[in-house]
């Protein structure tokens, strides 16, 4: 069961993304970023978040503590944007608390190289949860105290938006074209023989039982929470049994590698260039 935490401030809305995650202190002297379940992306979006953040930590990598938080919607009643009360007075119970690492900066694979094995393990992981949303673009990790944190799985898992798509989804492919750690020599073959090991039911069942009940209620063609939680656990082995047809996929790209798409050519300045050679003076 993940930690329970009670809101008591509002502090800032975090524009990063499209669900409008919030800044807020809590009763245990705590400031996290919070995702709200009233937000439009809806619930799927937190059991995602819990599921593919917990399995993340249970196969050893770094991820900031989640735990659910309770808020109270007239903590909203004195905030100049109308969006923000409206999201607070659509969210009331338990959300979404991610722990908020004061000073941490962006991942950029320019400035910190996590190395082969990490890297491999970070891109095993997001081709087994299908992760859409850890490209160079936007990495979705950050850099703190000089160790990188995976933050923000709500891409993950989507065929929980649509049930239909679970049958297809142990197979389907995962397109690491964009992925922001292609470029660190990523150690694949030794991320799947660490990690395909720990995907077992027990892991699966541990981390499908820390989201809570009131997030998968009434879930369409389901006869009770537990049976959400099963039927996630059962498609994530699924896709984990079945990586000989996905996994290929991922090393061609690996062994294809690409230039880091946020390299730039040289571009001295004038006075530079003249002294290349590049132009007169």
């Amino acid at each position: 069961m993940l930690r329970q935490v009670r809101a008591t401030r509002y502090v800032t809305p975090l524009r990063e993304g499209g669900s409008l995650p919030g800044l807020m202190e809590a009763d245990d002297q705590g400031t996290y970023a919070v995702k709200f379940r009233g937000a439009g992306q809806g619930r799927a979006v937190l059991v995602a978040e819990v599921v593919s953040g917990e399995l993340a930590r249970a196969l050893g990598l770094p991820v900031p503590e989640l735990c659910t938080v309770v808020v109270d919607p007239e903590l909203g009643r004195s905030e100049p944007d109308q969006e923000v009360q409206e999201l607070l007075r659509n969210s009331p119970g338990l959300n979404l608390a991610t722990d908020f690492l004061p000073g941490a900066l962006d991942f950029d694979p320019l400035a910190f190289d996590p190395g082969p094995l990490l890297a491999g393990r970070v891109l095993w992981f997001d081709a087994l949860v299908g992760n859409v949303d850890r490209s160079w673009r936007n990495s979705n990790m950050l850099l703190w105290h000089r160790s990188p944190f995976l933050i923000d799985h709500g891409a993950t898992l989507t065929f929980a938006h649509s049930w239909a798509a679970a049958e297809r989804f142990p197979q389907r492919p995962y397109d690491a074209g964009d992925h922001v750690l292609l470029g660190c020599r990523p150690d694949l073959d030794a991320a799947d023989a660490a990690l395909a090991p720990l995907v077992t039911a027990a892991t699966l069942d541990a981390v499908t039982a820390a989201v809570p009940d009131e997030w998968l209620d009434d879930e369409p063609g389901f006869g009770s929470a537990q049976e959400v939680r099963d039927a996630y656990a059962a498609t994530i082995a699924a896709r984990c049994a079945q990586r000989g047809t996905w996994l290929p996929g991922v090393a061609e790209t690996v062994a294809r590698g690409r230039p880091s798409p946020v390299t730039r050519a040289p571009n001295p300045p004038a006075w530079l260039r003249s002294r290349l050679g590049k132009v007169n003076p």
